[in-house]
Parts: C-alpha cells; sequence; structure tokens
C-alpha cells in the first residue's frame, strides 16, 4: 500500500523566519504516527500545511493521494482535525454539536443518527449526549472533539497536542481511546506531542526540533540508536570530570545543565570505574536505560523541559481560515 502521508522537502517561512525546514517523512495507513518536540519546533505548522490550512514556501505534501496545495478540497473531505484550542459549541449538547458537524461534511441524513450515537459510545459519551457541553470537564470536550472528527469518516485524523492541559486520568481516558482508532475504525492518527509516554506508543516517530526533523524511525530503534545505557553525572567540577572519563573511558561526555551525561553499553561496570577515577569528585550518579527523551538529549543537546511546551502555538488564525473555506 502507498503511505498515506507523503511528504517532501516541505518548507514554510514567515519573512525571514523558517518555521519548517526542508523536511520529508511518509506515514503508512491506518498506524498512529507522532511528531514529538517542542513547543515551537515547526508541529503546528506541518499540520497546517497537511490540513491545506497553510500552503507551503516550497515542497510537496501528499494527504490520501491528494496533493494539500493542488486539491486542498480533495484533502480536507478526507481528513478529520482536532485542534489545540477548542473549538465545541459550548451552548449546545454534545449530540449536537456531532449532528451540527455531520450537516457540515454532508453526511446523508439517514445515516446522521447511527454515526453519532457510534462515535458517542465509543468516546464514552453516549450517557452524557444531551447534556449541554459548557458542563463537560475537559477530557469530557476533548472526547467529544475526537467523536466528532470521526463522523465523516475519515482516513486520517490530525491530533495536534491533543491532551496538552489534561490532567492524568483524563489523558489515560483520551489515550485508551486514540489507540484503538486504527484497529475499531481504519483510521491514521497524525498527532503532535511533547509527551514522553505518548511517543512511545507511536507506531513511527519523528523527532522534530527548529524546523528540522532530526531523528525518525519507531521509539525503539530510536532508544537502540544510542547504542547502550545513558549515565548521568553531577560533580564538583564538570569540566576536569569530562577530561578524566575521557581519559579512562575513551569517551566524550556531554552537559546538559549541571550534569554530565555519556551513552555506555556496560554501565555497571564503568560507573565503579568512574567513581574510582574521581575521587572525592562525584557528588551523585544514576544510570537508565534509553529514553525518548535521552535521544532528543542526544541529538538537541537538550531536554524537552516544561518551558518549552506551556505555551501553546495558537491555531486561531488557522482556524478562522478553516471556517471561511468551509
Amino acid at each position: 500500500m502507498p503511505p498515506v502521508i507523503s511528504v517532501e522537502g516541505l518548507t514554510r517561512k514567515f519573512g525571514q523566519l523558517t518555521a519548517v525546514d526542508n523536511i520529508s517523512f511518509q506515514v503508512e495507513e491506518k498506524t498512529i504516527f507522532g511528531f514529538l518536540g517542542p513547543n515551537g519546533a515547526g508541529k503546528t505548522t506541518t499540520i497546517s500545511i497537511l490540513c491545506t490550512l497553510l500552503n507551503p514556501t516550497s515542497g510537496k505534501a501528499m494527504v490520501n493521494g491528494h496533493d494539500c496545495k493542488k486539491d486542498p478540497r480533495l484533502v480536507r473531505s478526507s481528513i478529520g482535525v482536532v485542534f489545540q484550542d477548542s473549538t465545541l459549541d459550548k451552548d449546545l449538547t454534545a449530540y449536537e454539536n456531532l449532528v451540527f458537524h455531520a450537516y457540515i461534511y454532508g453526511v446523508h441524513k439517514k445515516e446522521i443518527k447511527n454515526r453519532v450515537e457510534d462515535a458517542l459510545r465509543f468516546m464514552g459519551l453516549f450517557e452524557r449526549k444531551h447534556d449541554l457541553v459548557k458542563k463537560f470537564s475537559g477530557g469530557m470536550k476533548r472526547r467529544l472533539e475526537v467523536a466528532r472528527g470521526l463522523i465523516h469518516r475519515p482516513k486520517v485524523l490530525f491530533m495536534d497536542e491533543p491532551t496538552l492541559g489534561l490532567d492524568p486520568q483524563s489523558r489515560s481516558h483520551l489515550w485508551e481511546a486514540i489507540s484503538e482508532l486504527p484497529k475499531e475504525h481504519g483510521v491514521t492518527v497524525f498527532m503532535t506531542t511533547h509527551y514522553m509516554d505518548e511517543a512511545e506508543v507511536c507506531d513511527g516517530l519523528a523527532i522534530i526540533d527548529g524546523g528540522r526533523i532530526i531523528a525518525r524511525g519507531s521509539p525503539e530503534d530510536l532508544k537502540r540508536s544510542l547504542g547502550g545505557d545513558v549515565i548521568f553525572l553531577k560533580t564538583k567540577d564538570n569540566r576536569a570530570a569530562g577530561l578524566k572519563i575521557k581519559e579512562i573511558l575513551g569517551i566524550v561526555p556531554e552537559e546538559n545543565e549541571d550534569e554530565l551525561f555519556l551513552t555506555s553499553g556496560r554501565a555497571e561496570e564503568q560507573i565503579p570505574a568512574i567513581i574510582k577515577a574521581l575521587p572525592d569528585m562525584v557528588l551523585s550518579v544514576r544510570f537508565q536505560r534509553p529514553t525518548l527523551n535521552d535521544v532528543f538529549l542526544k541529538f538537541t543537546g537538550r531536554e524537552i523541559r516544561r518551558q518549552d511546551v506551556t505555551g501553546q502555538d495558537s491555531l486561531k488564525e488557522d482556524l478562522r481560515a478553516y471556517v471561511r473555506r468551509h
């Protein structure tokens, strides 16, 4: 099967700012694909191009066999979108929100009732279908937005930071539903996230930073690419300690904030050797199996920190364009 999404040399500039910088990737049908990166990495801009809300400066993007720039109407008819900011009508009930969406997308009148009820059941909201959305919690609103995105049976569902701002329990419930979408509805999910646990369950993943894709692959392949465990050290003098570690192990450690870190295939053996070689210098030492955060740290020299993700990439202007086109 050809890829359901194919991107080649995609670039988007805003004046002198390059938000997306010559990226290429493919997404296979009926999989969950994730963009992992901090705020401002280019995730939302890429989704906006794939959803035909923005035109690329250069490059090519295909969704469901349609060119996003040349055939935007065909692309839009075959995708669903869950934005960062809620776009539900809070003065309507859950049922009314979904019926309205079904009419917009031209769902046959005879099919609307069954489709709406099926989507509400799938997202665990059927018993609350006649409640006003203004009475819903943040997690319930998010689940309703996913249900709305499924009404017209899209081939691809785009989700921009779908669990941002939700409490852990709401995130867990929403993610349980998202993970079932490829199997239960035959939908390909393209999502952006900064949460490592969400990225772990993606079938395919692209790590993006500064508008560029810096690594691609399955989560397991990306972690294996580090070549071993990650050792973290805090010392009294990181520069001197780094030189000594290079001398005894032949490995040049890197520094992130106040910690040294290095990848080792034999952490249990090398930690005692490091401590022995650095008498009275080591303040703390720990090691862990590679994580996606370690992969990001390895390729960028920094972690995805809280301050990198608290500000959302606003889609308000993109949403206005989306509404105008419908």
